[in-house]
């Protein structure tokens, strides 16, 4: 890859990550007689990864700070500088055996996210991006779609579950508005791969509520670097605090947004 150090050090971590995930990954069959072993398994194969990716980047550049889903937040000796990692962003998916997941991490300067790996081991794709330098899948530079009429396209949404039921009612509001007006909205499970399927086209837009930001911070520059808008869900928002993101490519992002903004 042609990018600078620190992209470099993220994509050998995420390779490294990977292969011991794909391993894991392996394993689930095997588990699935039993739900709670299953997911005990998965929940220690998902500290390990993070315990890779901690060792990998933080070996290299030990100044830098940290913020982790499983480890939460180191600040480091370099206040402008920070990792943020996802080690396995579609957790659900990884014990039920669906080949959809993935290792997200990205690398802040400042306040603002500058590099961003998402990777895809159970299909080896490894989306990249560097502020300036464009987005990536493998070695082949990413555009995204441009689709101009919102009935030719598709769409990528999570739906709230379990905890997250009292966003529930508004993302059932937003799919009324959305599905009659569009070709289809999928469901996969993976936010980080809903954005870098929006960067490679795959998907014209995307968005969702009440997300973490090691969920997105990747999966953002990659959008943007692939020629997509991402923004706050509700404007005048910051969406490092909300969580709640709204992405497309630039044809549709506006007619997108009005109906999921339910804007008239």
């Amino acid at each position: 890859m042609l990018g600078s150090a620190n992209l470099n050090l993220m994509i050998r971590a995420a390779r490294k990550a990977g292969r011991g995930l794909v391993k894991d990954f392996r394993e689930v069959e095997n588990l699935q007689v039993s739900s709670k072993g299953a997911g005990d398994f998965v929940s220690r194969a998902d500290i390990a990864a993070e315990q890779t990716l901690r060792d990998e980047l933080l070996g290299a550049r030990p100044t830098y700070g940290w913020l982790g889903e499983e480890t939460g937040e180191t600040p480091g000796q370099d206040p402008t500088r920070r990792w943020i990692v996802d080690p396995l962003d579609g957790t659900t998916n990884f014990l039920h055996g669906l080949p959809h997941w993935a290792i997200s991490i990205a690398l802040e300067h400042k306040g603002e996210v500058v590099a961003g790996v998402v990777y895809d081991p159970a299909k080896d794709e490894l989306f990249w991006a560097e502020k300036g330098v464009g987005a990536f899948l493998n070695d082949r530079r990413m555009r995204v779609s441009g689709r101009r009429q919102m009935i030719e396209c598709v769409f990528a949404t999570g739906i709230p579950f379990g905890g997250l039921s009292a966003s529930l009612p508004a993302a059932l509001q937003d799919l009324a508005r959305l599905m009659p007006a569009c070709a289809g909205v999928r469901r996969w499970g993976a936010a980080s791969l809903d954005l870098c399927f929006v960067a490679a086209g795959r998907y014209d837009g995307y968005w969702e509520r009440r997300l973490n930001l090691w969920d997105i911070a990747a999966g953002l520059i990659i959008v943007r670097e692939a020629g997509g808008f991402a923004e706050a869900l509700t404007p005048g928002t910051k969406l490092a605090k909300t969580g709640s993101v709204i992405a497309a490519n630039p044809e549709i992002f506006d007619p997108f947004a009005r109906i999921i903004r339910n804007e008239s």
